[in-house]
């Protein structure tokens, strides 16, 4: 019966565009499958089963039916399980974006086995650190990669796709054994089903556990967010190893029902992105942030796409974004809010009006509040999530060195986001706990900051850090990646300088500049925590050669 209540609140979800429906309650499911009882037992038998689950455009083009997805992973999961591997085994799965990787995860959660994703970035020593802090117990990887793993214990199972070389096994053998897959036992709903380590923007990476109720079920709020619509073709650009491709490119648009379209690409061309929109007619479109800026810096108007929605993640979604892409093509991209940890809570849904720069509103069934720093609800502080009742989309918690797990404690669930919300309930990201600082002891947002400068035509992208100062504690700089055709040069710079006097009022403006790269963790977030301690260490260095400074520039007194 708890399929029936998995079906029952997709369906009360799916049947509103408009607002949340007031009543929506999570579904109660105690013994709970979701690649068997949704996936297998829903869209490959009924109208959908014909219809591609999966298709990859690029390199490794393939189309795949619902009906053939089911069958393919159940060969795997049969393949794995004459292997050795059982229920609660830890299998590291490191693939790009090729159909292998999503019959791995439906096979897996099949068997009742743990899934590590992992992003091809990881280098030899990532790797080995992390079987061995999850002893996982099985890899499968491109032939490609298996050098990385020549240091990892030799008792773990090797398997491939592609040639293997000597020791591995060919990903290929697992689909010699039957189409025709029977449990050994039923799932428990809070049975182990994904281990994440996190992106480790400030710190070591977290080991992540989740759980086949928290991103099955936490998801019917994604599929909510996002739009997709059963038999529409939803296009998710990013790479697999990381919570977001879970929450985009799986769960998200299967709970809807809908086709999961990627496009693999050698290297990032936006104009065959928009020309791929356009040929492809996709109706649900989701890109991060960075995708967004790049895609600006093409015309937009010149793509008649058929887009209904457009949503980003990941990190905040700039107003100045928002806007262009609504001048261009009357669309609204919606940003959304959720971690590696937690489902998504918090976005601009479907049809709501939308301010641009916030992250939204409480999606149905979420309860989350803000936090002062004496744990007091207030309208700017700390966002947390009540853990009463437990959230379905949270975490089973952190999984620890000895192999227990850190499980949530106390009433609420903190999330290191600080936020604002107005009386109307929209919220506004500030920025990372840690990343908001004082500045003549004013509370300064970088989130605020690097929005103002990337609407001047020189910025793509920009990460605000406190950068020490004798008199103020610290004053607000800027690290600016500059768009083409733009020279990191003193004229560039007293331009920005001229913008930023022009938006923001004295106390928050930016006081240095530098022009380069940003240091970015492999899933592409900013590591700001590595540009302020560039910063601390600079302390004693008055002016560093590769920076402006605002003092420096008579034209601004």
């Amino acid at each position: 019966m708890t399929a029936n209540a998995f079906k029952h609140a997709r369906s009360s979800l799916m049947a509103t565009t408009v607002a949340a429906p007031a009543d929506f309650v999570w579904p109660a499911v105690g013994e709970f499958n979701w690649a068997l009882d949704w996936f297998d037992a829903e869209l490959a038998t009924g109208p959908s089963r014909d219809l591609p689950a999966l298709r990859i455009l690029g390199d490794a083009a393939e189309d795949v039916s619902f009906a053939e997805m089911t069958a393919r992973s159940n060969q795997i999961a049969n393949g794995l399980r004459a292997r050795g591997i059982r229920r609660g085994d830890r299998v590291l799965l490191m693939l790009g974006n090729i159909a292998p990787l999503w019959e791995t995860m439906l096979a897996a959660m099949k068997l009742g086995a743990v899934v590590i994703p992992s992003t091809l970035l990881l280098t030899s020593e990532d790797l080995v650190e992390r079987v061995a802090r999850a002893r996982i117990g099985t890899l499968i990887v491109p032939a490609s990669e298996t050098a990385k793993f020549a240091s990892v214990n030799s008792a773990v199972r090797r398997i491939c796709t592609g040639d293997p070389p000597v020791g591995w096994m060919s990903f290929d053998e697992l689909r010699d054994a039957s189409a025709t897959f029977i449990p050994d036992t039923v799932t428990r709903a809070d049975d182990p089903m994904l281990l994440y380590f996190t992106s480790g923007t400030t710190s070591r990476p977290k080991m992540v556990l989740h759980s086949h109720r928290s991103y099955p079920v936490g998801h019917l709020a994604t599929m909510y967010w996002i739009g997709a619509r059963p038999g529409e073709t939803h296009l998710a650009i990013g790479a697999p190893g990381w919570a977001g491709h879970t929450f985009m490119a799986f769960f998200g648009p299967w709970n809807a029902g809908a086709t999961i379209m990627v496009l693999n690409q050698p290297k990032f061309d936006a104009q065959a992105l928009l020309d791929t929109l356009v040929e492809q007619k996709v109706t649900s479109f989701f890109a991060p942030p960075t995708v967004w800026r790049m895609l600006l810096q093409e015309d937009l108007s010149r793509w008649p796409v058929m887009l209904r929605e457009a949503v980003a993640a990941g990190e905040p979604l700039n107003a100045e974004v928002v806007q262009q892409v609504r001048r261009a093509w009357g669309l609204t991209v919606r940003d959304g809010w959720g971690q590696t940890e937690l489902t998504v809570q918090i976005a601009n849904a479907p049809s709501q009006e939308v301010a641009a720069g916030t992250l939204g509103r409480t999606l149905p069934g979420c309860r989350v509040v803000v936090l002062d720093d004496n744990g007091q609800e207030a309208e700017e502080g700390e966002l947390a999530v009540s853990m009463t009742p437990r959230p379905p989309g949270l975490m089973l918690g952190y999984l620890q060195e000895d192999g227990s797990l850190r499980a949530i404690e106390g009433d609420y669930y903190r999330t290191g986001d600080a936020v604002h919300r107005d009386p109307d309930g929209v919220f506004t990201y500030i920025g990372r706990v840690d990343d908001v600082f004082k500045s003549s002891d004013y509370r300064i947002s970088p989130f605020e900051l690097e929005s103002v400068l990337i609407e001047h035509e020189a910025v793509v992208e920009a990460a605000v850090v406190p950068s020490p100062d004798q008199l103020r504690l610290s004053v607000p700089k800027a690290y600016i990646v500059l768009a083409a055709g733009h020279a990191p040069d003193r004229e560039t710079a007293l331009s920005i300088f001229r913008h930023i006097r022009s938006r923001l009022a004295s106390y928050k403006r930016v006081r240095r500049i530098t022009f380069g790269e940003l240091p970015k963790t492999a899933s592409g977030k900013i590591r700001r925590v590595e540009l302020r301690l560039a910063e601390a260490a600079r302390f004693n260095d008055p002016m560093p050669r590769d920076e402006f400074q605002e003092d420096d520039f008579p034209e601004l007194r």
